[in-house]
């Protein structure tokens, strides 16, 4: 068995120099993406050399052409004619798409296409269903997603609604509806609605989105997607059928039906494309019918590294200094949706769980964190911040995790926990690092007591970054170069778009931060509590550098644009 483990390594070592090899000597891969390739088969261990490649800017056609000669295997462009439509409905439509897998015929031949060469394997299964002969092709993941698509159109509601079945499973609580919304609640349950509902939520999923919006217009309810920070109308559905699947939303969250008056929240369970998920449901009320908008939580979001947010290198080891800091305060502010959450999570998965009592008071708890005590705000039976907060010091806490300073309250016993041997760490709403400190005044906190709890304050933003596919570089205009002087960039991205980043020009994001770390001048302003002006200057003299100018930081390395700066910050 040993020995069958090394001649795998071995041979597996081999298919990638010869794969790298052949994209060289055809001119597909320039040095600067092979060392960008090196770098992430590094970071990404597990991942298809093909997905990295193609992740690296290498266009996914050269590189499936070199995989399938390295492999043995028949590259072919696909398109909706090869579809064998009578071996997609003996297989099933939901089982060739969670196989990655299609049925083709090319000149009167049957075969099995696939995306990689692992999914091939499944041939043997397939042959126990299908009684012609079979081959073996491979095509790129965009061809097969298209074909998928087509599939997924041409056949009934009810083939669309066992395929959509599979890739999103909910789990629904029972609910008591009264008899005079059987009517209602049935027509929700119909299979057009399911169907519906299912392919919001799986497209969301697909299209890597953090939200959906689901709202009523005049002559159709439209379903928009956030995806990178930006609203995309990418679904749309009858009017007629808004007030079903509202209904069908409520449902799958056990809220009540019958309440169009006032505003609901709720949250759903399902497993989507393979994947678990939170969503969580928020419906009001409008003229024109409710409003139902779904935030996406997906675990995998907080498994992403300290290094992987954005951070610049002198920020992030000033950063991880500041997280193991024996005791004090450390804050996370900006917007909502600016990623305060994943920051903070991500800055308890760098901490030793196994030596360290880490708890949090969170409202709601949007992931569960192994190794960590979680607590849950429920303000209906009076288990606030400051009461939870207040039971956890009881409970020899090293690490304190609080999901929001809201009032004085729950300010105050966040001071004595940081006063008392406690690092805590948590979040505000404001626009930047030093207006921080002047809201913990503000909301009734001593400035010397300020003063000496805060150890720092991480602002920050999501800037989205520039789509590798289409992305040009230029020569900054007279606006440019004068925001851009001292940043030694005589070349910037410029945001082009296309269908890869659905036209935006963008895709993906990362943090823009703004880090103040807190020392003995600084502490010194607080206590004689100055103005908001006076004290940022002060930071600024002290080093602090501003979200706007980490954000031209990056757009001198060629991460994003000036225009999305200048969205951001002011």
């Amino acid at each position: 068995m040993k020995q069958l483990k090394t001649n795998v390594s071995t041979k597996s070592k081999s298919y990638s120099e010869k794969l790298l090899g052949l994209l060289q000597e055809r001119n597909c891969i320039d040095d600067e993406e092979l060392a960008l390739v090196s770098k992430l088969q590094r970071q990404s261990r597990g991942r298809a050399l093909s997905v990295i490649l193609v992740d690296a800017g290498v266009e996914e056609d050269d590189v499936q052409k070199a995989v399938a000669d390295v492999s043995g295997l028949q590259f072919v462009k696909l398109t909706t004619e090869h579809i064998a439509m009578d071996l997609v409905e003996k297989l099933g439509t939901g089982w060739c798409k969670n196989h990655s897998v299609v049925p083709v015929r090319l000149e009167g031949r049957a075969y099995i296409a696939s995306a990689t060469v692992d999914e091939l394997f499944l041939t043997d299964d397939v042959r126990k269903e299908v009684t012609e002969p079979l081959g073996q092709l491979l095509t790129s993941n965009r061809d097969l997603q298209n074909i998928f698509e087509n599939i997924q159109n041409d056949t009934s509601c009810e083939q669309d609604f066992e395929q959509v079945e599979d890739d999103a499973e909910f789990e629904v609580t029972e609910t008591n509806a009264t008899v005079d919304l059987q009517e209602e609640a049935t027509d929700a349950e119909s299979s057009p609605v399911v169907r519906i509902v299912g392919e919001m939520i799986t497209k969301a999923v697909r299209e890597d989105a953090s939200d959906i919006h689901f709202e009523a217009g005049d002559e159709c309810a439209h379903m928009r997607y956030r995806i990178d920070g930006v609203l995309h109308e990418l679904m749309q559905a009858p009017k007629s059928m808004h007030s079903a699947i509202v209904s069908r939303l409520k449902i799958l969250a056990n809220l009540d039906i019958a309440e169009r008056r006032i505003p609901q929240d709720g949250r759903i369970r399902a497993t989507v494309m393979g994947r678990q998920l939170d969503l969580r449901l928020s419906t009001v009320p409008t003229p024109k019918g409710e409003k139902v908008v779904l935030r996406l939580l997906d675990d995998r979001n907080i498994r992403i590294g300290l290094h992987e947010l954005g951070f610049r290198e002198d920020a992030l080891k000033a950063w991880k200094e500041e997280i193991e800091s024996p005791h004090g305060i450390i804050l996370v502010t900006g917007p909502t949706g600016c990623g305060k959450t994943t920051t903070l999570y991500s800055s308890l998965q760098e901490m030793n769980r196994k030596r360290l009592n880490i708890s949090t008071v969170e409202d709601p708890v949007e992931y569960e964190l192994a190794g960590i005590t979680q607590i849950q705000v429920h303000d209906k039976i009076d288990m606030t911040f400051s009461r939870a907060l207040r039971a956890l010091l009881r409970q020899d806490p090293d690490v304190v995790l609080l999901g929001e300073i809201r009032d004085q309250e729950t300010a105050s016993v966040a001071i004595q926990a940081a006063m008392t041997g406690h690092l805590v760490l948590s979040t505000l709403h404001t626009n930047d690092a030093p207006s921080s400190l002047t809201r913990l005044i503000n909301i009734g906190i001593e400035p010397f007591l300020v003063a000496s709890a805060v150890n720092g304050v991480l602002a920050q933003r999501l800037a989205r970054k520039v789509c590798p596919k289409c992305a040009q570089i230029k020569t900054p205009n007279k606006k440019e170069a004068k925001l851009l002087e001292g940043y030694n960039c005589e070349q910037i991205p410029h945001a082009v778009g296309c269908s890869a980043c659905r036209g935006s020009g963008y895709s993906g994001r990362l943090g823009v931060y703004e880090l103040l770390i807190m020392d003995d001048e600084l502490r010194d302003a607080i206590a004689a509590n100055p103005t908001i002006t006076s004290f940022r200057n002060l930071a600024i003299e002290r080093g602090m550098q501003n979200l706007r100018h980490d954000g031209f930081a990056k757009v001198a390395d060629g991460l994003t644009t000036v225009d999305e700066i200048l969205r951001l910050t002011t």
